[in-house]
């Protein structure tokens, strides 16, 4: 071990002895951001190695929740929006989540976790979509929830809430003009992608960006955020006790 990573090893090991576990967030949602900003910064050959490179970080990132207790990951691997990149940015990306997913099996038996996908899968190659079916299948138990969010918008889920829950009203008889008395936020909440998930605690984006940019926009209203500098493959656990220090340190009111 470099004397570098021992010092490394050392302080994490301290943080983490300071850290009130009880104060640990149940759902944490993590955006990985920073991939070509990297590639970039490190000279490297092609977006695809940073690609792999933030990818094995996220294997790791959902170890390090199992040893922390930390039940729910929602991750977003991919924007809706980020569809409208030029295809040679796409296809190399699309090949990488390929891998991950059919990796995914042996990840989340390793760590206890069911697998989910959210978003708007049917605008993803076919390769990825089967490839996310087929860890889903496998992986549809497990203590632990993993909810992957690819071609995802927060607000085209709250779109889809609406159309739902209108849809079953409708489905129950409920006249058009009696329908907007039946619509709530409890309705509305009964209808996302995760429902059964519920809010999220904690936000981490990483790669200095301050801004949500769309993700689980119903489900962090009352959350916590943490805007990391560094890029997700560059991502340290290091650097998520840190985040779960700033959480741990602050007092949530949920807007009261």
């Amino acid at each position: 071990m470099r004397p570098v990573d021992l010092v490394y090893r050392l302080y994490e090991n301290r943080l983490l002895a300071s850290l009130d576990r009880s104060r640990f967030p149940r759902h944490v949602g993590i955006i990985l951001d920073g991939h070509r900003r990297y590639a970039r910064s490190e000279g490297l050959a092609s977006y695809t190695d940073s690609y792999r490179a933030g990818m094995r970080r996220f294997e790791e990132f959902i170890g390090w929740t199992e040893e922390l207790d930390i039940p729910a990951i929602t991750g977003w691997l991919l924007s809706k929006e980020n569809l409208e990149r030029p295809r040679d940015e796409l296809e190399p990306y699309f090949d990488v989540l390929t891998e991950l997913f059919d990796r995914l099996p042996a990840t989340c038996r390793r760590h206890g976790m069911k697998v989910r996908f959210i978003g708007s899968l049917d605008l993803l190659p076919d390769r990825v979509v089967e490839a996310a079916k087929r860890a889903a299948e496998v992986c549809a138990d497990g203590n632990r929830h993993l909810t992957i969010a690819v071609g995802y918008g927060g607000r085209q889920e709250i779109v889809d809430a609406c159309r739902d829950l209108v849809a079953r009203l409708a489905g129950e008889g409920v006249p058009a003009e009696q329908m907007a008395d039946r619509i709530d936020a409890e309705g509305i909440a009964a209808h996302l992608y995760s429902a059964d998930l519920g809010d999220v605690d904690l936000v981490i984006r990483t790669s200095g960006e301050s801004r949500l940019s769309g993700f689980l926009l119903w489900q962090s209203a009352y959350a916590e955020f943490v805007f990391v500098d560094v890029y997700w493959p560059a991502f340290r656990r290091v650097d998520f006790l840190r985040a779960l220090r700033d959480y741990t340190r602050r007092e949530r009111r949920f807007g009261r």
